[in-house]
């Protein structure tokens, strides 16, 4: 038998925002075969997760800086030649929890001009380079408070309402050189709560209800089709699949991880 290709054999990665979700894409897409450069704030948690990614290269990069972000991706093709695949896993401390008429307008905006911001720039950052190649898969993140409809989390969930159609629109203005934009959109991740904001936003959720964060995530799993939430390999092999040449028709769509929370 012949020697399976990988996923992203050869691709070249870049993966901005090192927390839980960003480290599991990194190994994940290491695994398969990309050479990963990791880009991210904290020199602690880009150590961690390049002793767990093959061959990665690591850079301290604010996302939210356009000038770094555009020099990272700069010195990513000097040394390679090209970026074949981007994802932006970039997360912000965010208020859930305060209803809408405790609610400051810095809070409601906060989530909004972060992930726009960030997104925005590293999308741009890397296409203008994809675009030489005529290829590219650009991937983004979602929550699905973006379909969802409750007290306590405005902000965040019209953030997120954002991204999708950010990254729906970017696919038209992409698609005619060759790039992909594939957003991804999770439910809550358990194994990430311990290294990652959302750890902090949970906790207060969990005072607002009397409860403990154990008790918001098994709240969650309930609500969802299958009785559980997505793990982080669920989400990193979904990322894996999407940014690879198996998924060269998809661009333009929201991959649903939310374990059936939200049916399309």
């Amino acid at each position: 038998m012949g020697t399976m290709v990988k996923l992203l054999q050869d691709k070249v990665a870049v993966v901005f925002g090192i927390g839980a979700v960003g480290g599991a894409v990194a190994r994940v897409f290491a695994s398969e075969g990309a050479r990963v450069f990791l880009a991210g704030r904290s020199e602690t948690r880009l150590a961690a997760v390049a002793i767990e990614v093959p061959g990665a290269v690591t850079a301290q990069v604010n996302a939210f800086d356009r000038d770094a972000v555009f020099a990272h991706a700069d010195e990513v093709v000097a040394a390679t030649g090209r970026i074949d695949v981007a994802i932006n896993t970039v997360g912000v401390l965010h208020d859930q929890g305060t209803a809408f008429s405790d609610l400051t307008l810095e809070q409601y905006l906060l989530p909004i001009d972060a992930h726009t911001r960030t997104n925005f720039i590293t999308a741009q950052a890397v296409s203008r380079h994809m675009m030489e190649r005529r290829s590219g898969v650009v991937l983004t993140m979602s929550a699905p408070g973006a379909r969802l409809s409750g007290p306590g989390f405005l902000g965040h969930g019209v953030a997120n309402a954002a991204v999708e159609a950010f990254s729906r629109i970017l696919a038209g203005e992409l698609g005619p050189s060759g790039i992909r934009v594939v957003c991804i959109r999770p439910h809550a991740i358990p194994e990430a709560v311990s290294i990652s904001h959302t750890g902090a936003v949970f906790a207060r959720v969990a005072g607002e209800q009397g409860t403990t964060v154990d008790g918001v995530l098994d709240g969650f799993a309930g609500g969802t089709l299958l009785g559980r939430l997505p793990t982080l390999a669920d989400v990193a092999n979904y990322a894996a699949f999407a940014a690879s040449d198996r998924a060269s028709a998809m661009t333009g769509t929201i991959g649903n991880l939310t374990a059936g929370l939200i049916v399309d």
